[in-house]
């Protein structure tokens, strides 16, 4: 073998199985390795490393093998600068641009490394070189082009591929790239310790779900964003005053959605029904079909969802909790949208943008019945960021999962069951605890 090149691994690499799939990436690909240098963590903190000499037939096969080694954490022992190339044209993207993992990032510039600031999968890096960088590069290029708008320092961030603009400097191939894959926690005491990934209908629920409560919990306490993102069926499943009793006490900060769900909850407030299904007897009514196209008409006289709250048009429901409560929400459409509500993006670039915007502002991500929008939210999320997926359907949850949203813990359950369960959790012992607050106050009074 002719080529060769030398890696490292460093972390919780034993534990999280780190170091085992990196042989494995470089056998399977025809490579072989000599591992130089192996030191192993003796205690539970402790971090392990492991260097080791990559071999392969030619230097076309070797960057092949460093590319599958890069996304799982190895980096190269010798970094160089990373490359840059100018964007020849908007939205298109130098030749063998590196396309991003959704875990945290850095790009060496200048001898420098630097972060990549909203990190996600499936976009370009995009370097703005800073004024002392500016003047470097104009130098190496001969240009004199005015500056947007200067810049003291450098710093980099992702941007996806309709978003790159002529001349934005993006990084190319792997050179000058550290990728920090999160580790499985060796203690997994604490409220988050549970999210580590894996899908089971087994798994005891009410525990389970005490604990998605618990992390809840903490993400606030901490000053942190829960978003949910959420489908129809958890209004069908009759789930939908539990949701707005969540956002009501302050423990949803951003929904996201598409038009169908808007359009049952309201549809709900107003007839009764989900679907043209009445929610108390669960009988269709006369004309119960037409429910939801007579919701869509009447919110559109309103000229939209906090209009007709305004109005009291709309006087329960989660669209009414948000609304009252100042809680932003995305209603992302689709071509099946009847309507839409005027709230609905239809242009599906803006809305991709504005789910990405809610994305990158999250802590915490409750993914409710939805395959469509969990997968579009779970592109956008960072690795780090927290991820619970509900639903009925175990599909939904394991095609997260393989779309790359591998921290997401999978919950297969009625929608119906998880949500009142959840809120009890949330809010009954809260109000539990105020309550024995209250009395313990008044007794002291006595």
């Amino acid at each position: 073998m002719t080529a060769s090149r030398t890696v490292e691994l460093e972390g919780h690499i034993i534990d999280s199985g780190m170091m085992q799939q990196a042989f494995g990436i470089v056998m399977d690909m025809g490579g072989n390795f000599d591992v130089e240098e192996f030191e192993v963590g003796t205690h539970k903190e402790a971090e392990s490393y492991c260097r080791m000499a990559v071999f392969a037939d030619s230097d076309d096969d070797l960057q092949e093998i460093l590319h599958e080694l890069h996304q799982i954490g190895a980096n190269l022992t010798d970094p160089v600068d990373a490359h840059l190339e100018a964007a020849p044209a908007d939205r298109v993207v130098p030749t063998g641009f590196y396309s991003t993992t959704n875990h945290p990032t850095q790009v060496r510039y200048r001898g420098e490394w630097l972060d990549v600031e909203n990190i996600e999968m499936d976009c370009a890096i995009v370097v703005e070189p800073g004024d002392e960088g500016r003047e470097a590069q104009r130098a190496s290029d001969g240009s004199s082009g005015d500056d947007e708008s200067p810049r003291d320092v450098p710093r980099a961030y992702t941007k996806v591929l309709n978003a790159i603009r002529e001349d934005d400097l993006v990084v190319t191939d792997e050179a000058g790239i550290r990728v920090d894959p999160p580790e499985r926690p060796r203690d997994s005491s604490g409220p988050f310790g549970f999210m580590q990934g894996g899908v089971s209908s087994e798994r005891p629920s009410e525990s389970l779900i005490r604990q998605v409560a618990d992390a809840m919990k903490k993400t606030k306490e901490e000053g942190g964003n829960i978003l949910v993102v959420t489908g129809p069926a958890l209004i069908h499943a009759g789930a939908g005053d539990d949701l707005a009793r969540l956002v009501r006490e302050g423990y949803v900060d951003m929904l996201s959605a598409g038009n169908g769900f808007a359009v049952h909850d309201i549809e709900r407030g107003l007839y009764g029904t989900s679907l043209g299904m009445d929610m108390e007897t669960l009988e269709h009514p006369r004309k119960g079909h037409k429910h939801h196209i007579y919701t869509i008409s009447e919110v559109v006289r309103a000229g939209g969802i906090a209009e007709a709250v305004d109005d009291g048009l709309i006087g329960e429901g989660v669209m009414y909790e948000c609304v009252r409560n100042d809680v932003p929400y995305v209603l992302a459409g689709s071509i099946r949208d009847d309507g839409p509500l005027p709230d609905t993006i239809t242009d599906s670039v803006e809305a991709q943008n504005a789910i990405r915007e809610q994305a990158h502002e999250a802590d915490m991500v409750l993914m409710l019945s939805t395959l469509l929008h969990s997968v579009a939210v779970g592109n956008c999320l960072s690795s780090t960021t927290r991820v619970v997926c509900v639903d009925i359907n175990p599909a939904t949850v394991t095609q997260l999962l393989d779309r790359g949203s591998s921290q997401a813990i999978g919950m297969v359950t009625d929608i119906g069951t998880f949500i009142p369960t959840l809120a009890e959790k949330v809010l009954g012992e809260a109000a539990a605890d105020d309550s024995e607050a209250v009395e313990s106050v008044d007794a002291d009074d006595d």
